[in-house]
């Protein structure tokens, strides 16, 4: 995807001098920061800006929201997140995001910055540095301050922009309403007293469903006169969008009040349950919190999102820092704080759970959707005193959203935050401490870290020895296995794999986790020739993966299922089994499963005849393994494949056919690189000559790894 731009439910209404204005300094600088003061539409302008300048740029344009990142260590998982980038190496983020743009042509929008303005500058000053086809286009409160930055402010609308603003805007809250000659002398008056301010507008324009624009007018007027002492224009413009926000929240009746207030614990978007748990009670009954939502809604206080994950609500920060400013006034704030984080634990708690059934795609958006949320309810346990626990708890509990969704690089970080907290662990949470460090081990390995990969589950067996917590030992077996079979120990990757099943079955454990053992068995049993016996296992696992919807261990049961068809000539059925792999790690954008799928397709498509489709996708997996690790793990058994495909594919092609095609296959994006994969162009749209099937008879210059030797003495035999 190009462009992640949101869709805007609202038409842009003037600005189109500032607008024009943009587009020039974006031609002459690399880095246009649009600053002023909050609600003034420096989010909606730059959106507008890149919006247009779209087709100038071949890489696209991407945003990055920052207004929900309160910690500058996640300030490059955000950038990443924002670039669609994936990776699951265990470098450092910055490094990744450096590489990922170096060659692109690419317009990155920063949004939301200054809260963490100095990291920010940093990140974004080495990005520039190191990408010369990067173009920043930053909004904020305040500059970057970096040097050739081309600081544009942006000032409130004029008189003739702001009145259609709020006529468009009073129109969609009110259909009866209309701009005549009649209230035209009251909306430019109005417009003029909140200064031109468009989310100050936009309020007052909420308000015209039930006033008239000469109520509104003389309500306001009442407020400013009583700030300023009736003296008009003395208040300064972030005063008067603050006195807007005051007098929206005055007119708002008492439960609407506290409803803002409270909803101001959010850190990001959330669902009507979210909220009505959170914010319901003590004063606020749950079943009125739908009314009052939809009042406020109605106002412009909060706004709506379709998502997903279905319906999300959220505040913007102006309106929000309002809100939590009556929140602690109240002294009601560390309260709602804790109801949030309980919220979020209970959420991860039941996702956790619901990962192995038909709603693993639901799971996954609303994990996705609630993530700022659930970053602010770690942070929350940490500071509270004696709740660390609940932090590792948390960040354990979202194994699943780190190895299958794509997170393994923001996974780590958290585990490794939690795990480092410096309060002792209480009695009664050993298992909670000892889960956290089985899932640091799990994410290690899939880094390709072992070192640390290995302390952890070491530590982690260590403590269930003495704890007697027999699922952490499982579990820390497991993942030692898992281990051993990336870096080529077959046999003890085989043994370790098969106590680990003995003992999730002796504790009657059976999930995702318990699959991806059965099915990593599988793997390293086919590794050591043994294909009958691991298309045994697998089968087993699918039917268990289909009995219960679970798609995500089924794409890794179905790439074992592959190679074995693949080395009995069934090209078509290695496909087909490949085809549907690749398409559920896309959907869930697991980064490891997807390469390894176009890897084996790269193969399939060879003994199809295609040497030249083959190489367009050994170039594409090749463009993806820097995000993921070593390619193949730097693991003979997992590189025979893909070496028997490069040697074949360059005998038919020649040297320079074949580096041709491979640069064509990197320089697409993974979107690219799968829908070609998928649609058949890449694998049958480019004929050749026929290439031998792995039943072949071995030439001087044949690969000589494991894998390949496996899937060549089994066909013969």
């Amino acid at each position: 995807m190009r462009c992640n731009l949101p869709a805007e439910l609202s038409r842009f209404v003037g600005r189109e001098a500032e607008v024009a204005r943009l587009e020039r300094q974006l031609d002459e600088s690399r880095l246009v920061t649009v600053v002023g003061v909050g609600g003034v539409g420096k989010s909606r302008c730059v959106a507008q800006v890149a919006a247009t300048a779209q087709k100038r740029f071949c890489d696209g344009v991407r945003l990055a929201d920052l207004s929900m990142v309160r910690e500058p260590g996640l300030l490059e998982h955000a950038l990443a997140e924002a670039l669609g980038l994936t990776d699951h190496t265990s470098r450092p983020p910055r490094s990744a995001l450096a590489e990922h743009l170096a060659d692109r042509r690419l317009l990155l929008v920063v949004d939301g910055f200054e809260q963490v303005v100095d990291a920010c500058a940093e990140l974004v000053r080495e990005l520039l540095l190191r990408s010369p086809g990067l173009r920043v286009l930053a909004a904020g409160r305040r500059p970057l301050r970096l040097a050739g930055e081309l600081v544009a402010p942006l000032p409130p609308m004029g008189d003739a922009d702001a009145v259609l603003l709020l006529a468009d805007r009073a129109a969609s809250a009110s259909p009866d309403f209309r701009l005549d000659d009649a209230n035209r002398a009251a909306v430019l008056e109005l417009c003029r007293r909140l200064d031109g301010i468009p989310l100050a507008l936009e309020l007052a324009a909420g308000r015209l469903r039930t006033l008239s624009v000469e109520q509104v007018l003389h309500r306001i007027g009442d407020r400013f006169r009583l700030l300023t002492g009736g003296h008009r224009g003395a208040l300064p413009r972030h005063q008067t969008l603050r006195t807007a926000i005051g007098w929206s929240h005055e007119l708002c009746t008492r439960g609407q009040r506290l409803l803002w207030a409270r909803l101001s614990v959010f850190a990001g978007p959330f669902d009507l349950e979210a909220a009505e748990y959170v914010c319901g009670g003590t004063g606020l009954a749950a079943d009125s919190v739908l009314d009052l939502l939809d009042e406020l809604l109605a106002q412009s206080v909060v706004l709506r999102e379709d998502s997903a994950a279905g319906i999300r609500y959220r505040l913007l920060d102006t309106v929000r820092e309002y809100g939590a400013e009556w929140l602690e006034a109240a002294g009601d704030a560390e309260r709602l704080r804790r109801r949030h984080r309980d919220w979020y634990l209970g959420l991860a708690t039941w996702c956790e759970l619901e990962w192995f059934s038909p709603r693993q795609a639901e799971v996954a958006a609303r994990i996705d959707s609630a993530l700022p949320n659930l970053r602010q309810a770690m942070e929350c346990s940490l500071q509270c005193e004696g709740e660390a626990h609940l932090a590792q708890h948390l960040a354990g509990t979202l194994w699943f959203y780190w190895a299958g969704c794509g997170r393994l690089a923001e996974g780590r970080h958290w585990l490794e935050h939690v795990l480092h907290a410096l309060e002792p662990v209480a009695a009664g949470h050993e298992a909670v401490r000892l889960k956290a460090l089985w899932v640091l081990g799990y994410v290690a390995v899939l880094q390709g870290d072992a070192v640390p990969a290995l302390a952890a589950l070491q530590e982690c067996r260590e403590g269930a020895d003495r704890t007697g917590d027999a699922a952490a030992a499982a579990y820390a077996v497991h993942r030692t296995g898992c281990l051993a079979l990336v870096t080529d120990d077959m046999e003890r990757a085989e043994t370790l794999l098969r106590e680990a099943l003995e003992r999730y079955g002796e504790i009657g454990e059976l999930n995702s986790n318990v699959l991806m053992a059965q099915i990593e068995l599988a793997m390293a049993v086919a590794f050591r020739g043994a294909l009958d016996e691991a298309v045994a296992i697998c089968e087993e696992a699918r039917e268990v993966c289909e009995d219960h919807g679970e798609r995500w261990a089924l794409a890794y049961a179905l790439y074992v299922l592959a190679y074995a068809a693949w080395t009995r000539e069934d090209n078509a059925g290695a496909r087909e089994l490949l085809a549907e792999c690749l398409r559920i790690d896309h959907a869930f954008h697991d980064l490891l499963g997807s390469v390894l799928a176009l890897e084996l397709l790269g193969l399939v498509t060879l003994t199809e005849g295609d040497p030249a489709g083959a190489a367009v996708l050994q170039g594409a997996a090749g463009a993806i393994w820097p995000s993921v690790g070593l390619p193949l793990f730097g693991s003979a058994y997992y590189n025979g494949p893909h070496a028997l495909c490069e040697e074949r594919a360059r005998e038919a092609l020649g040297d320079a056919a074949y580096e041709e095609c491979r640069r064509e296959g990197a320089a697409l994006d993974l979107d690219a690189a799968v829908a070609r994969a998928l649609g058949g162009d890449a694998v049958a749209g480019r004929p050749g000559s026929a290439v031998p099937g792995p039943s072949a008879e071995p030439g001087p210059g044949r690969p000589q790894g494991p894998s390949a030797d496996a899937a060549l003495e089994e066909r013969s035999g």
